[in-house]
């Protein structure tokens, strides 16, 4: 970074943007922030790191973008949860080479976000260096004790819901999508939800998720998964349920609600956006796709995996 724009410099230009708003805390300005958690709530805790050239790239990101998705995929699992989101920690390894205006940049992106979901930055850690981008955020949320929705709700019979649509995420979504953060809340609102995830690995993987931690199995209709528009519509059926299901990086909730709760979400359609049924929760561990001559055929974790 230019020699006339230092860490200090950095913190006191994030500080004017962030200034406190929330009585249960203290923010930037000392060793470490201060949260008072509210009572009978439960603190939840979550933390990504996005590294250049893994999860976004210069172009097509911009630096504000890749500022606003490490924000956001934290922020999907906060809705995974059915939470609130609060306020986060910030880490940077910033590039050397690139000066001020990228860095800040890349903190309006996150900075904006933020307001969006009226939560607080509340502070992190800065670094350059002669690698490329890197991004940690640790976020932090509240849930109602009784309220939190976790992976091993599910029971057998349950039907099986996701939100919107999936595949195809690269083409531009993993770096403009929404957390579902107010969706997770209206639903709540509406049914009583088993179990949840948000689906970043990718349909399959996540689904597998649920029914490891479950210990319950399920059958998906292939033909009532919703394919994202930004699916090439040119390649074979196979190919794009097989994007649909393995892509990745749809930041969409998958949920299982009981028969009678999820009659009444396609009776009542509380979401702005698609809510479908997908299949149903079996006892038998193992899951299918049920296809349209009634065959069934078996789910393979086929998503995004880091390679260690």
């Amino acid at each position: 970074m230019a020699a006339s724009f230092h860490e200090f410099d950095l913190i006191h230009w994030i500080r004017e943007q962030c200034p406190a708003s929330q009585a249960e805390l203290i923010g930037i300005g000392d060793d470490t922030a201060i949260l008072q958690p509210p009572a009978n709530h439960e603190l939840l805790l979550a933390t990504d790191m996005l590294m250049e050239g893994t999860h976004f790239t210069f172009p097509p990101a911009t630096p504000a973008l890749a500022g606003r998705k490490a924000l956001a995929v934290n922020l999907s699992d906060i809705a995974a949860m059915a939470g609130v989101p609060h306020s986060a920690l910030v880490s940077l390894a910033l590039p050397r080479s690139r000066g001020p205006e990228f860095t800040r940049s890349v903190m309006q992106g996150i900075i904006d976000l933020s307001e969006e979901f009226q939560m607080q930055i509340i502070g992190g850690d800065t670094n350059s260096w002669d690698g490329p981008l890197v991004i940690n955020v640790a976020i932090i949320g509240t849930a109602l004790q009784s309220k939190s929705i976790k992976r091993s709700g599910a029971t057998a019979g349950d039907w099986i819901f996701m939100t919107g649509e999936c595949g195809g995420s690269l083409a531009s979504h993993h770096l403009m999508f929404t957390p579902r953060v107010k969706e997770a809340a209206t639903l709540c609102k509406t049914v009583t939800i088993k179990s949840m995830i948000d689906i970043s690995d990718g349909l399959a993987s996540d689904l597998l998720h649920i029914l490891e931690e479950s210990g319950v199995g399920a059958v998906l209709d292939a033909a009532a998964i919703p394919i994202s528009d930004d699916v090439p519509v040119n390649e074979s059926e196979a190919a794009r349920l097989q994007h649909a299901l393995s892509d990745g990086e749809d930041f969409e909730l998958l949920f299982t609600v009981s028969p009678a709760e999820g009659k009444r979400l396609l009776k009542e359609k509380p979401l702005n956006i698609n809510l479908t049924h997908l299949g149903e929760i079996t006892p038998e561990q193992g899951a299918f796709l049920r296809h349209a001559d009634g065959s069934l055929s078996p789910i393979e974790s086929t998503g995004w995996k880091h390679q260690l």
